[in-house]
């Protein structure tokens, strides 16, 4: 019988020794730190990194080049053209106080092409590589168009294309109509899986950590003395739960708190401006028209901003939440007894490597299918994904955001709280056993052997 007393006793103990670590007060106030700067500092590296006061000489042999190579802030372009030796100015960079010098060849008829070479004492940024690659294409596609004689044909070129914007409805039980953005329900979806996936490897190993420093140290003979091991593993299990639940409600406390007294001190306006820029919506594998979306916005007729607004008044965040607290907490129940029962196994954390493997893998292998649940919801692989105890708690987190009935929810979380009892059966046995083995390096036939014990 299961003294719950004595297992509260044992998470006061474990609650109080772990937060009076300095581990634990450098993680907690660190860890904010971390999470702000990652919230500021990309921005900031966009505002201060961008390549400016750059001047570039042009020698243009093919006499098409030089009229589309506009200057702005960042680069200027000067006409060397009527230079009469290109080597004299390419030895001559630093007198002249220039940053490169870009040759254009002369054009050849038969491909209707130029060559481009560009010289300078270091290598050139891609950001002055792109825009002399951006202006030389406009300039040739500019004489590719007229070499036709066609009158007007580049404005029926520019006529020709077409981007389709489809505006994405999802319709209710009602049978209402709402807007809704599948990049929003992506970015949830996979924000919430690589929560879930985080806290669980990172709470779980504190376990399995706790377990091996009192059977290293002995401490684990004078418990389990006074105390029964099933008690004292499910004691340390919770115990580890609650300081994990106090560090992230103060990361969270104290993240908020410094992302608001930078953003200020900063200027919030630089850091929105650089937030979304167009190399990092291109980096997303999200097809966006940046320059209709400035347009609209300029005008503040943003559909897209509208259907994002919509989409996140839409979202059944309770729903989530919920789902969300139980998939975590039962999720680090089912994997914190597989890995305290690896720790009760071996004598150091260097032991525990054979042994973690195929607890770790059914992790990786749904973060992995959660990280693209977005795309396929219902494909057979993420809909069992999502049902399989091991992978559940991240997979069908995953999947909620993008709309799951209730009763699949309903299911994976029976199916999850059948395995975990199982497990931590299971584990407890094996925990009993091997708290008190020590000198011996254990084996999976070890473990099989200490499950079959009476």
């Amino acid at each position: 019988m299961i003294n719950w007393h004595i297992i509260g006793v044992v998470i006061g103990r474990e609650y109080k020794t772990r937060v009076k670590k300095k581990s634990f007060l450098l993680t907690t106030f660190l860890v904010p730190i971390l999470f702000a700067a990652l919230c500021i500092v990309p921005s900031l590296i966009m505002i201060f990194a961008e390549d400016k006061g750059k001047t570039v000489a042009v020698v243009d042999e093919s006499g098409i080049v030089m009229p589309f190579m506009e200057s702005n802030e960042a680069f200027t372009f000067k006409d060397y053209s009527s230079e009469e030796d290109l080597s004299i100015l390419k030895a001559n960079i630093n007198d002249l106080e220039l940053d490169a010098v870009l040759h254009v060849f002369p054009l050849d008829e038969a491909s209707k092409s130029v060559s481009v070479e560009a010289f300078s004492l270091k290598p050139i940024s891609m950001d002055l590589k792109e825009a002399i690659s951006k202006r030389v294409d406009d300039a040739m596609e500019d004489y590719r168009i007229n070499s036709y004689e066609i009158a007007g044909l580049k404005q029926m070129m520019e006529d020709v294309k077409y981007n389709t914007d489809v505006k994405t409805y999802v319709i209710d039980d009602s049978g209402e109509e709402k807007i809704s953005s599948s990049e929003v329900m992506m970015i949830i979806s996979m924000l919430f899986s690589m929560i879930i996936y985080l806290f669980i490897t990172m709470f779980c190993g504190m376990v399995m950590q706790s377990v091996i420093e009192e059977k290293s140290s002995r401490v684990v003979e004078v418990l389990v003395s006074s105390v029964k091991a099933t008690e004292l593993m499910i004691g340390k299990i919770v115990g580890v739960a609650c300081v994990a639940l106090t560090q992230f409600l103060l990361w969270i406390l104290l993240t908020g708190a410094i992302v608001g007294i930078a953003m200020p001190l900063i200027g919030a306006d630089k850091l929105a401006a650089a937030s979304a820029p167009e190399e990092l919506v291109q980096m997303s594998g999200v097809d966006v028209d940046m320059e209709a979306i400035t347009a609209a916005a300029a005008d503040g007729e943003s559909e897209g901003l509208a259907a994002i607004i919509e989409t996140v008044k839409g979202i059944n965040f309770t729903q989530i939440i919920v789902a969300f607290l139980l998939f975590f907490a039962l999720g680090y129940l089912l994997y914190a007894s597989l890995f305290a029962a690896i720790g009760s196994a071996v004598d150091n954390e260097a032991d525990t490597q054979q042994l973690q493997l195929p607890v770790t893998i059914p992790l990786l292998l749904g973060f992995f299918v959660a990280l693209y649940a977005f795309k396929a919801p219902d494909s057979a692989l993420v809909w069992w994904c999502s049902m399989i105890p091991f992978t559940s708690p991240i997979v069908m987190l995953a999947r909620i955001p993008l709309g799951v009935a209730t009763w699949e929810i309903a299911l994976s979380l029976v199916l999850l709280v059948l395995t975990f009892f199982g497990c931590a059966w299971a584990s407890a046995k094996i925990y009993k056993v091997g708290i008190l083995m020590f000198g011996k390096k254990s084996t999976f036939a070890d473990l099989w052997k200490w499950l079959k014990q009476k």
